[in-house]
């Protein structure tokens, strides 16, 4: 059976809690579609974060980032909304995720979000 889009997350268990580490993940071919003019927009997403108890599982965020390809989304809006639905799935300690949006119009947008667990500070 193909694979379909979906907006379910799914996880496992971290192998090493214990430990700060980092996950770093670039996803090159994220689209939406312009809100305004329904013209397709793409853009470089990278992902950085230091897991908790929960890492997100690969093919699920393949299927999740796919399901925005139809989806009329401002940048600012979709990247906030990718970051906030990864956060509810894994609760990391931190996440960052940056959006690189292609050139349009003469202007490459770039947009960056972060979270961070209350108290926690790097050791990476």
């Amino acid at each position: 059976m193909p694979s379909r889009p979906s907006r379910r997350l799914q996880t496992f268990a971290n192998p090493s809690p214990e430990r700060d580490y980092r996950i770093d993940m670039e996803i090159p071919e994220f689209t939406c579609l312009c809100p305004m003019s329904g013209q397709p927009d793409f853009a470089v997403l990278s992902l950085q974060y230091v897991p908790d108890r929960l890492c997100v599982e690969l093919k699920s965020l393949k299927l999740y980032i796919w399901s925005y390809r139809d989806q009329g989304a401002f940048h600012e809006a979709v990247t906030n909304r990718i970051l906030a639905d990864l956060v509810a799935a894994t609760r990391p300690r931190f996440m960052r995720l940056g959006a690189r949006f292609n050139l349009r119009g003469g202007i490459v947008t770039t947009i960056t979000v972060e979270h961070r667990k209350r108290g926690w500070k790097s050791r990476t």
